[in-house]
């Protein structure tokens, strides 16, 4: 069979990408796994393993004794991100790891959730698909006071603890991030707007945020946070859309403005302040 011509629709594909998962941070795979997952019968989940070893020849070897597929030595995820984190957020939505049928014990950091009407969300997502401009009430920590803006949204972004809406505001002439949790009532959709977001050159241009571990560390606890961030030669470089630049700064816990009297707390630095400066606020 020649790969090339293989369709795999998609659900075939999150199959795969299950088999890979399980494969890749389980150290193994089999049909009860996929029967579970997708309530299939057993010859379909055969078929997706099979499909599997076809798309990836010599990826996944059988253990006949344990009645399971293992990765083998060359091994290499073609579904995968390679984030711990794609396994641990799969693995912590199951009652247990499916093969094993053994709890996986997690906790995580209970977060305030911010209120958002979803009448007010239907909008949004309406005025973004149809590119329409929007009325809406907004409020902020410079003018808490309701204010009345003409925003021509183009997407939502995601900055940790809080969602935005990007957006073209009308009243400063230019792009901005509006924090979903602070609009009031509901806004009226308006006309169809030419601002596309195409003309947002902070959301369209691409810049690199470079950080180090704080030079103040000694040598040890250097290496410690190189370790942890998988650095090489010294640095981490995370490539971003330029508007995103702050909220990513913000997330990895740096001080632009000043450093913490205590090295051990303020771990990164920002080492190429001066050629991002324009984006930082």
């Amino acid at each position: 069979m020649d790969i090339r011509t293989v369709r795999v629709s998609t659900l075939e594909q999150q199959r795969l990408w299950l088999i890979e998962l399980l494969a890749w941070w389980e150290g193994r795979v089999n049909t009860s796994d996929l029967v579970r997952e997708f309530n299939i019968s057993r010859q379909s989940a055969s078929k997706s393993i099979n499909l599997y070893l076809t798309l990836q020849p010599d990826s996944l070897t059988y253990n006949t004794h344990q009645k399971v597929y293992q990765p083998t030595a060359t091994f290499k995820p073609n579904y995968l991100n390679n984030d711990v984190a794609e396994y641990l957020e799969w693995a912590t939505r199951h009652s247990s790891t499916l093969g094993l049928n053994v709890p996986l014990p997690y906790d995580d950091v209970p977060l305030p959730p911010r209120h958002i009407q979803p009448e007010m969300m239907r909008q949004l997502v309406q005025a973004i698909r149809e590119h329409r401009a929007l009325e809406v009430d907004y409020v902020s920590l410079s003018n808490p006071d309701r204010e009345g803006r003409i925003l021509v949204p183009h997407s939502f972004v995601k900055t940790g603890l809080r969602w935005h809406l990007r957006a073209w505001c009308e009243k400063s002439q230019e792009y901005r991030d509006f924090v979903l949790s602070r609009f009031r009532g509901i806004p009226d959709l308006e006309q169809v707007s030419d601002k596309t977001g195409e003309d947002d050159h902070a959301w369209h241009t691409l810049a690199e945020v470079i950080f180090a571990p704080d030079q103040r560390l000694t040598p040890a606890q250097k290496e410690v946070i190189e370790t942890d961030y998988q650095m090489h030669n010294g640095e981490l470089r995370i490539t971003t859309r330029a508007c995103l630049i702050q909220y990513l700064i913000q997330e990895m816990q740096v001080n632009t403005k000043m450093l913490d009297p205590d090295p051990k707390a303020q771990q990164l630095v920002l080492v190429n302040k001066d050629d991002i400066s324009e984006w930082l606020f």
